[in-house]
């Protein structure tokens, strides 16, 4: 894979208004979420429309409370491993809210500022793909060797930074398994 002004060239894109300036510029970390709308089914334009302010809240019940939301992520990776990017790496999507991590001792808010989020399309409980950790792992090994201050100890979930508001991955998400992915060239 290869990345082209802070564009995935193998990603199919779909510009997102919901992003801007990273204050410092730093990119140096990866948030995996998970996300699927309506919530439990796959496949569809629900997701791209969320991201691009187009979701209809009279579509299905469960999106008349989103449709307002202005977020975003920078890739999507669907069931099927195709790669979807909203916002270049090098501006501020906005995917990972009010988050916490603690960074080499020091504990900093507001991951949004430095780190590139990747939702996988899915749900805490259904199990993800071969097809998207292959993606995933493409993708990853792509961004560390992009941008070098991103490496294998600054990857983490949604969960992680935030824990009392999120929980994806989730408990399907097999973390073990993408590590053995990032190892394979297969």
């Amino acid at each position: 894979m290869t990345i082209d002004d802070h564009w995935l060239a193998e990603a199919r894109r779909v510009p997102s208004p919901n992003a801007n300036a990273r204050p410092d510029g730093e990119i140096s970390a990866v948030v995996l979420h998970g996300i699927s709308l309506p919530p439990g089914e796959f496949g569809g334009e629900a997701i791209e429309r969320l991201f691009t302010n187009t979701l209809d809240p009279a579509a299905h019940p469960a999106f008349e409370p989103i449709a307002a939301l202005r977020v975003s992520a920078h890739l999507l990776i669907r069931r099927d491993g195709e790669i979807v990017q909203f916002v270049p790496f090098d501006r501020r999507a906005w995917h990972a809210g009010r988050s916490r991590w603690c960074d080499a001792g020091r504990w900093r808010e507001g991951l949004n500022d430095f780190t590139i989020g990747i939702e996988l399309e899915g749900t805490d409980e259904t199990p993800y793909r071969e097809a998207q950790y292959r993606a995933l792992a493409g993708v990853i090994r792509t961004l560390y060797q992009h941008y070098p201050d991103i490496d294998g100890d600054r990857l983490t979930g949604h969960a992680h930074i935030a824990p009392l508001r999120k929980t994806d991955p989730g408990g399907a998400f097999d973390w073990a398994y993408l590590q053995r992915c990032l190892t394979s060239r297969g």
